[in-house]
């Protein structure tokens, strides 16, 4: 006999499938309200289904190379607007 899934579970698959469709997690809250979920289903539906899904993304077998690179403060772009008219007006 075949269990059946509870309304949160249903809810998360609806989640994940509408997610990796490319909706917003926004637009489907609000999807789900009007159609008269609670706010408390959709959110512990919402955590279920991206816990699910963290566990589908495949493990990193390495850490990403961070790279800092500073660049030079070049003083035309710091100025403001009224600055660099001020300096256009007298030529400077």
């Amino acid at each position: 006999m075949e269990k059946q899934q509870s309304h949160i579970e249903q809810l998360a698959n609806y989640f994940k499938k509408n997610i990796k469709k490319g909706y917003t997690e926004e637009a489907l809250k609000i999807s789900l309200v009007k159609q008269g979920y609670s706010n408390i289903s959709i959110e512990k539906a919402l955590d279920l289904a991206n816990k699910q899904l963290a566990e589908e993304l495949p493990l990193m077998k390495e850490k990403p190379e961070i790279i800092y690179k500073i660049e030079p403060e070049i003083s035309i772009l710091n100025k403001n607007f009224l600055q660099k008219f001020i300096d256009w007006l007298f030529g400077l």
